[in-house]
């Protein structure tokens, strides 16, 4: 799981695919935080991927280092209305304070992935699975 955190971590903006009416919507993600030994996300309920999501929680992310190396990871949607884990989101990433005042705003959402798998590729490398 550290090596598939550390490389979102590291490529900030990474993009995440859902289905509407089974075609795939594609939008660029920044947040990630580890949290209770999963890997979560952040968005809110009033936003098209939410709406997405819940009604089909398979997802694919995609991102690409400077260095030619991309990443894959598929898996499932779990919404998390644990307040510790939306607190936690408040302490890595402060601004989210501006846009949500608290972290029980009845809009603000985070998920994890459940049956993570992810692979890694380069140029150099033959490509490496890693299951979360």
């Amino acid at each position: 799981m550290n090596e598939v955190f550390n490389f979102l971590k590291e490529n900030q903006t990474f993009y995440i695919v859902t289905v509407e009416d089974g075609k795939p919507r594609v939008r660029p993600f920044g947040f990630i935080m580890e949290y209770d030994g999963k890997i979560y996300f952040r968005t809110n309920n009033t936003k098209n991927v939410y709406k997405q999501l819940k009604q089909n929680a398979d997802f694919e992310i995609t991102a690409t280092s400077a260095k030619y190396e991309w990443i894959r990871l598929k898996g499932k949607t779990v919404f998390d209305s644990n307040l510790a884990a939306k607190t936690k989101t408040f302490e890595v990433a402060p601004f989210l304070a501006d846009m949500y005042k608290t972290p029980d705003n009845p809009i603000f959402e985070v998920f994890y992935i459940q049956d993570g798998e992810a692979t890694t590729y380069s140029m150099k490398e033959e490509p490496k699975k890693i299951k979360l």
